[in-house]
């Protein structure tokens, strides 16, 4: 699975109607939100959206015949295995009726357009785990946690005998930094993985 590095948009007229996509990342529904309000022109006939984030996924056909514009711009953005993404595709129209066909072509041929031009990043599955560190190993766990690409430190509680860190790590170096973190502090720090079902 694939996100966007950005945002990008596309614009194409089709029979004297000017239908402009713009897609960009989204990490939840609120952002999908903000992101479809802030790329959604008042002026325009039809704002037709849609977004995928994990398995959480919403359309819209802003007025157009049901399933002719934000289905198919759904169905763009799975067909290039895109997720955490967004696209808003706006027409502004010219006067000629497309048809429904036309309509799903125009939409989902706008949508896939403007995602084919886009920079595409791997996603990669994480684990969050909290590592418990006493004070007197910090200073080097925390160093070495910076320099690993994959590990992310999301947040620091300090207590009386020293800190919790909790980090996102790439799935498949979860063991290796729990191994690291123990050679480093001697087994004085412990990494404390979420109990899956």
């Amino acid at each position: 699975m694939f996100t966007l590095k950005g945002i990008e948009s596309h614009a194409q007229e089709i029979k004297k109607s000017r239908f402009q996509a713009v897609a960009g990342p989204v990490s939840d529904e609120a952002a999908a939100k903000a992101f479809i309000a802030a790329h959604s022109d008042p002026a325009a006939n039809h704002n037709c959206w849609a977004w995928r984030i994990g398995q959480h996924y919403r359309f819209q056909d802003d007025g157009e015949p049901s399933g002719t514009a934000g289905k198919p711009i759904l169905q763009a953005i799975d067909g290039q295995q895109l997720d955490g993404v967004a696209v808003v595709v706006t027409r502004w129209f010219g006067g000629i009726l497309l048809g429904s066909g036309g309509l799903v072509r125009a939409y989902g041929g706008t949508a896939a357009a403007c995602l084919r031009a886009a920079e595409a990043l791997p996603l990669i599955a994480t684990e969050e785990a909290t590592i418990t560190v006493p004070f007197g190993d910090l200073a080097l766990v925390q160093a070495r946690l910076a320099t690993l690409p994959s590990t992310q430190i999301l947040a620091q509680r300090y207590g009386e005998t020293g800190s919790d860190i909790v980090v996102a790590i790439h799935r498949t170096e979860v063991d290796a930094v729990e191994a690291l973190v123990a050679d480093l502090t001697s087994g004085r720090a412990v990494m404390a993985r979420p109990k899956t079902a």
